[in-house]
């Protein structure tokens, strides 16, 4: 059925439309309506009776049937109520309680069973997946085409990240989840052609906020994005043919009875819900035992600074001395050591690291056939042979985490690199980031050794050109409720260099027009376990005391988050707890300064905070103040500042 057919449909059958079945959130306030109008199975969700999603399309298209038409719905409803806690030690939330009502639809074609529609709906979350079914004697199928949509109403406006060409790019590593978001924009278009990347935020006229993303996609299945049509209708697109240099089919294969990746919906009449969700983890189990209790470090990284030349010996033992100076535990050494540096010598820099405290993370290139870059180590991560014998190497010097880059591509052979280079690491208890790659579904609590993602226009821009300074505060505000929203974020930022040069030698190279204090606040703004800054050896005696005081404490992991002001692109402001003590910060891309009260509910009444702010100049200073008797605090950020604010 085509998506033009498809609207038509809608709007003039309702008359045929079978009795509706409803799931409800445990508090009641978010529905899910599932009817099946001529065969074509449709769903629709509103929240406190406002209408977010209209009646969109369900089903599948596979080689052994095609499941999205002349189906006919079991009167038969399994229906479950999920209660469940755990604890999440990378993310977000520590200590997570998962309440949601299930209900499975199932689905028969020709009087033959074909496949269930699993739906789950929590407080402010929908998620919903396909269950196949073996037809006759076949037990393994081609999944060619997803129809499943979202249907929004005239008037939503998006905040999207379009998806990038195929084999375009830098060495054509593309797609990469790096390009520019555009915000507040109007429905009705694709991106560049090729719709976009998840996580889509939309914003439903004046009843709320609305996220779509996916979770739980393994190697069982393909990467998928979000594809754009006329009238307010978004469906899931796999993968382009040409990722990965065209090599490998765009359709996932799947043994039967087999299930589909959760699609996720977050809807909220704030940005809270938005912010604060865990239904990227909620619905995911682990997927193997942790070969060790993995650490969650901060560090330092020379190449966001001096680049690819100072991949050498003698700057990286500095950066160990630095790591070890600022209480770090780790440094990331990247592209080039092994032509620069040379295995001898990074065991050398691995032992003098153990002496200091100071474990070593390790660049490598993902690559065979699917990208042109350069950059070595290559021909390492792809195969299984000679990567569990580099990562026996590894094990044997004490390295501790690899990061992996250069991948361009969401198809289910490329999902099961991920996971094939994840689990081979943790046989050898490292921890692994990936760069150059996809966004992370769930996998904070899917692979135990996971420890970040970048799939975001990160730090490195800021280096290379002076656009991505200028608008530098404008991509921050947006972060937090998008691309962090759902998954870490290795952004390797919060530099204290006023250039991005290898001596802060002013007017060369990019200039950082934000403040210092923006700096502090992007890292607690910006999610990741495994954190390695931006921060340089002469930061000791050139930036602010306070400022570098601060990068020695900030945690990477929290125990609790709440979201307390903002919109994107304009303004982020939030609040993280590790232990008892709060941190709350904020960063305004605005031209003009951001002046708001903030409710603390949080803290008592007269805490004592410790405030981090600029002047309109972006000086920063630190002062001590005290919370109002109504739990209430004023706070005004210049353009590109920040505050952040600490008990």
């Amino acid at each position: 059925m085509s998506f033009k057919y498809f609207i038509c449909f809608c709007l003039f059958s309702f008359l045929n439309i079978n009795a509706q079945s409803v799931v409800k959130s445990p508090d009641g306030k978010l529905k899910v309506f599932l009817s099946v109008s001529n065969g074509l199975p449709l769903y629709s969700v509103t929240y406190n009776e406002k209408t977010f999603l209209e009646n969109s399309p369900l089903g599948l298209k596979t080689s052994v049937g095609d499941f999205s038409t002349g189906l006919v719905l079991n009167t038969d409803v399994n229906q479950n109520k999920i209660d469940e806690k755990y604890e999440l030690l990378t993310i977000k939330q520590r200590n997570v309680h998962y309440e949601a009502n299930e209900a499975v639809f199932s689905f028969t074609k020709e009087n033959k069973l074909a496949i269930d529609v699993i739906f789950r709906v929590s407080n402010n979350n929908v998620a919903f997946k396909y269950k196949i079914y073996p037809q006759k004697d076949v037990l393994s199928c081609i999944v060619q085409e997803e129809a499943s949509g979202f249907m929004l109403p005239e008037g939503a406006t998006t905040f999207l990240c379009p998806q990038s060409k195929p084999m375009t790019g830098y060495a054509r590593s593309a797609p990469s989840y790096e390009t520019s978001y555009t915000l507040d924009a109007e429905m009705g278009k694709n991106g560049i052609g090729e719709g976009y990347t998840f996580p889509c935020l939309f914003k439903v006229k004046n009843n709320g906020w609305l996220l779509i993303s996916e979770t739980g996609v393994d190697s069982g299945y393909c990467g998928s994005r979000l594809i754009g049509h006329d009238k307010g209708l978004y469906t899931i697109g796999f993968p382009m043919m040409g990722e990965n240099n065209g090599n490998g089919t765009p359709a996932p294969g799947m043994s039967l009875s087999g299930e589909t990746p959760w699609r996720t919906i977050t809807i909220g009449e704030t940005l809270a819900p938005i912010v604060e969700t865990t239904i990227p983890f909620d619905l995911v189990k682990p997927k193997y035992k942790a070969f060790k209790e993995y650490k969650y470090t901060k560090g330092s990284w020379s190449w966001i600074i001096k680049m690819d030349g100072n991949t050498t010996f003698p700057v990286q033992k500095q950066y160990i001395d630095f790591s070890a100076a600022m209480g770090y535990e780790t440094i990331l050494i990247d592209a080039l050591w092994d032509t620069q540096i040379g295995k001898n010598k990074i065991a050398e820099l691995a032992e003098y690291g153990a002496q200091k405290g100071v474990g070593l993370y390790l660049w490598y290139n993902s690559n065979g056939y699917w990208n042109d870059a350069p950059q070595g180590p290559r021909g390492m991560m792809d195969n299984s042979i000679i990567r569990r014998k580099e990562m026996a190497w590894m094990k044997n010097i004490g390295i501790k985490g690899i990061k992996v880059d250069f991948f361009g591509g969401d198809k289910q052979i490329t999902m099961k690199l991920y996971e094939d280079i994840l689990t081979d690491a943790n046989d050898f208890g490292l921890m692994v980031i990936f760069h150059g790659c996809t966004l992370p579904r769930g996998w904070e609590r899917m692979y135990p050794n996971y420890a970040a993602s970048e799939a975001v226009l990160a730090s490195e821009n800021l280096h290379f050109g002076q656009a991505s300074c200028d608008n530098e505060a404008k991509n921050a505000s947006i972060h937090t409720f998008i691309r962090n929203a759902v998954g870490s974020m290795d952004f390797g930022g919060s530099a204290l260099n006023k250039f991005y040069n290898s001596d802060n030698i002013p007017n060369k190279g990019s200039k950082r027009i934000t403040s210092d204090v923006f700096a502090l606040a992007t890292a607690v703004l910006f999610q990741s376990s495994v954190q390695h800054f931006a921060l340089a050896p002469n930061n000791l005696y050139d930036a602010p005391s306070w400022a570098i005081d601060f990068m020695k404490e900030v945690p990477t992991t929290w125990d609790e988050l709440r979201f307390l002001n903002g919109y994107p692109g304009k303004y982020a402001v939030l609040a993280r707890r590790k232990g008892a003590r709060w941190y709350i910060a904020g960063v305004n891309a605005q031209k003009e300064t951001l002046k708001i009260k903030l409710k603390l509910s949080m803290m008592a009444s007269g805490t004592a905070l410790k405030y981090y702010f600029d002047d309109e100049r972006l000086n920063g200073n630190v002062k001590p103040i005290k919370l109002k008797n109504n739990q209430e605090i004023e706070i005004e950020i210049p353009s590109n500042g920040g505050i952040v604010l600490l008990n």
